[in-house]
């Protein structure tokens, strides 16, 4: 089944015959704006009508998935939670990011949400609850080693760019996970080009390059370098060593992280429920 093949009415009404009184539970819940602030639900509307049919129509398509794949999307769905609430809080903390910021961060925001809405709407009633986050870093305590993180704008941007440098490359170690499931792949491979555009403007607005060079944190604390581990890797298996300078090679093509190396880095962002 194709995800767009699950927004037709015909087959939608085929494969859950209670979709009509759903859809006015669900409509009912949206418009009394239930358990989502006024920010959020502005967000939300961005994706317009297919958004919602995808949110409402999902349960039958997740359904269809295998449980490897329901998997990688809550993976996901638990990193786009993670950027979405932290932009939110950001964009929301009166005199936090410079003003010269706030409009691409804004926009980020707007962007996670729709991620986040986008994936909760294919999972259905498969979709993970959102974990609660500690954006200092450590771990539940309030006190890690971003504790500014919402007092310093320097910090905030700092984070981002671990967040979003992070991010890309786990879309890009899931990929290969996703093949023979084409409409899960495309959907994945649509967010991670958003996100790479996301981790090349903040890296921008933090005076750095737009990709990343050998290992190099980008000005980076120690905390944070760990989303860098492996990207100086010269060797691509398709090519070998396709290029004698070793700077422009390593900027060339990112690497890939595993799920688990995901996690660690994210790790001491999750105060509970992961």
């Amino acid at each position: 089944m194709h995800i767009t093949d699950t927004f037709e009415p015909k087959r939608l009404l085929a494969a859950d015959p209670d979709i009509t009184a759903r859809l006015a539970a669900r409509q009912a819940e949206i418009a009394a704006g239930a358990s989502v602030s006024t920010r959020t639900r502005a967000g939300l509307m961005m994706g317009g009508a297919v958004l919602a049919t995808a949110a409402l129509a999902s349960d039958a398509f997740a359904q269809g998935l295998p449980s490897m794949v329901v998997d990688i999307l809550n993976f996901a769905l638990t990193l786009e939670h993670l950027e979405a609430e932290f932009y939110v809080t950001g964009v929301g903390t009166s005199g936090l990011i410079p003003s010269d910021m706030r409009a691409p961060f804004d926009q980020i925001r707007k962007h996670e949400v729709a991620h986040v809405a986008f994936l909760r709407g294919v999972l259905g009633s498969a979709a993970i609850a959102k974990p609660t986050f500690d954006f200092t870093g450590g771990s539940g305590s309030g006190n890690g080693p971003f504790a500014d993180v919402f007092r310093n704008g320097q910090t905030f941007a700092a984070v981002a760019q671990a967040f979003e440098d992070t991010g890309v490359r786990a879309y890009k170690g899931q990929a290969a996970n996703l093949m023979g499931h084409n409409d899960v792949l495309r959907a994945a491979l649509r967010i991670h080009s958003v996100e790479a555009r996301h981790a090349s403007q903040v890296r921008r607005m933090r005076g750095q390059k737009g990709w990343i060079t050998l290992s190099n944190s980008g000005g980076l604390p120690e905390a944070a370098q760990a989303t860098y581990k492996g990207e100086s890797n010269t060797f691509q298996f398709i090519l070998g060593q396709a290029d004698s300078n070793t700077q422009a090679m390593t900027e060339a093509f990112d690497e890939t992280l595993t799920k688990s190396q995901v996690l660690a880095i994210v790790a001491p962002f999750i105060a509970g429920g992961r």
